[in-house]
This record gives C-alpha cells, sequence and structure tokens, in this order.
C-alpha cells in the first residue's frame, strides 16, 4: 500500500475529502453536515451517517445560544478536554465537568444516585444557557429527562451520545421524545470523544469556521 504525504497543516482537509468520496451519493442536509462530517472524522465509524439524530432547528438554536455565551457542561473530564479552548474562548464560552466535585460526590451519596446525576441537578442551579453534552453516562440523561418532565430545569440542547449497553438505548429514547432540542446517537455508539466532536462542530459553525 502506497503511502500518501499530507502536510501536518492539511491532514484534517485530507480526511474531509476521503470522508467525501467514500460518502459517495449520501447527501447530509448542509445546515448539519459539519457536525455529522466531523463526528465520522473523530470515529472513522461512518454509521454516523445515520445514527446521528437531530430535533427541528437544534443546530440553530444551539448557535443562538453558543453566541450568548452558552456553557458546556459535559459528564465527562475526557469530553471537557476535548473541546477546543480556543474556540470556547472567542465566543466568550466556557466548558466546565462536575464529576469530581466534592459536592457533586457528597449529594451523589447522599442521595443514593451516580454522580451523572448529581451533576445534571448542579448544571440545572446555572444561571446560563447550558449545552448538556452526555458521551458516557445515561443516568445524566434519564435525569435530565426528569428536570425537564418536571418544568425544573430546561437546558438549550442535549447532546446525547452516551456509548454502552446499560439504559443506553432507553435513556437516548427518553431524550427524543422531550421536548427540547437534542443531538442524539442512536443506539450503543457514542462515547466523550463523540460529544467533544459535537461540541467543537457547533463552536467551529459559530465562530464562522
Amino acid at each position: 500500500m502506497k503511502l500518501e504525504y499530507v502536510l501536518p497543516s492539511d491532514i484534517e482537509k485530507r480526511s474531509f475529502e476521503i470522508i467525501e468520496s467514500e460518502l459517495g451519493n449520501k447527501k447530509i442536509p448542509e445546515e448539519i453536515k459539519p457536525i455529522v462530517m466531523r463526528v465520522i472524522h473523530t470515529s472513522a465509524d461512518f454509521d454516523y451517517y445515520d445514527n446521528l439524530c437531530f430535533s427541528e432547528n437544534a443546530v440553530e438554536i444551539a448557535l443562538k445560544a453558543i453566541k450568548n455565551a452558552a456553557v458546556f457542561v459535559t459528564d465527562t473530564n475526557m469530553a471537557k478536554s476535548g473541546i477546543n479552548k480556543a474556540a470556547l474562548e472567542k465566543l466568550g464560552c466556557e466548558a466546565v465537568c462536575f464529576m469530581s466535585d466534592k459536592d457533586v460526590a457528597k449529594a451523589a451519596k447522599k442521595n443514593g444516585t451516580t454522580r451523572a446525576t448529581a451533576s445534571v441537578d448542579k448544571a440545572a442551579a446555572l444561571d446560563k444557557p447550558v449545552i448538556f453534552a452526555a458521551g458516557n453516562a445515561p443516568t445524566a440523561l434519564i435525569r435530565l429527562h426528569e428536570l425537564i418532565e418536571s418544568g425544573a430545569f430546561r437546558p438549550e440542547l442535549i447532546i446525547g451520545v452516551p456509548v454502552g449497553f446499560v439504559n443506553v438505548v432507553q435513556s437516548k429514547e427518553m431524550i427524543m421524545t422531550s421536548d427540547v432540542p437534542y443531538i442524539v446517537a442512536k443506539g450503543r455508539k457514542g462515547g466523550s470523544n463523540v460529544a467533544a466532536a459535537i461540541c467543537n462542530a457547533l463552536l467551529y459553525m459559530a465562530g464562522g469556521r
């Protein structure tokens, strides 16, 4: 197999060209294309062409929230680390993860819940537009659904892409039936890298990249 020489600065561009080529006749609507393409680029998994689901106007709503200095709340520090810091700063946004916070650990222990559940409760107290990105914990999505249904919390957008087997599919379906904008990876696939990729795609779109 012949190696392809690509300058470091051109690797991402070339990767996207390869993705376009391998998609062939499959067309992605322009409003969601940057997100789908970046997730495929991050995961090298073309299943996301079919798996990524978007509620009506989800991207438009997310971009508006970002321009209003939204807080990206993640359910893992890995996802938080993967979000582009320069893009956040440029747009006046921030990314946080509460999973290691002492008060979250204390609340989880007291209430007999996961830290992800407690982190959702902490996110609900933020006095800013929230984009919640779950790449690991279905319990975060389940708690989000509970708070949405009760009227206690309404994020601007939920990125629901936890990976795994226990309650993963069910929790995603719950979010897709709730009255809140979402980007969800149907099925068992997902992960912190996918969550970060979606956050970055939205930031780049909002920043005009």
